[in-house]
């Protein structure tokens, strides 16, 4: 087993985090709204709607953007599997009913996807 390294950031890097982490969470809902009501839920379609616009609004780096469009993706093709595999209740059920997406819905402070190649200082 592999042991992740403990951050320990100073306040100003752990607030450059946080300010990191909620923009990216900000451009996922976005995107996720972008990928219901345009019907692209997979990477390439919605990087064709949504890549420039999460570029200029949020300012990330090119990785970054590529993160947050991918984990929009993951998440549609995760619910799409639950649904399929029929582990969201029947249809029409209330658990069913909720778990469809409504575009555009995300966690606020979910976790995203970082490697050397975020590390930049636009965000």
């Amino acid at each position: 087993m592999v042991q992740a390294p403990t951050l320990l950031p100073t306040p100003e890097q752990a607030a450059a985090l946080e300010a990191t982490l909620r923009a990216c969470n900000e451009a996922a809902t976005w995107a996720g709204g972008v990928a219901f009501e345009r019907d692209a839920k997979r990477n390439f379609a919605l990087r064709e709607h949504s890549y420039s616009e999460i570029k200029a609004r949020w300012g990330p780096g090119a990785q970054a953007a590529q993160h947050v469009i991918k984990k929009v993706c993951d998440a549609y093709a995760v619910l799409k599997a639950n649904v399929k595999a029929g582990n969201l209740g029947r249809p029409g059920s209330k658990r069913h009913r909720r778990a469809r997406p409504a575009g555009g819905t995300g966690r606020r402070r979910s976790a995203t996807a970082s490697d050397a190649r975020c590390a930049s200082p636009s965000l």
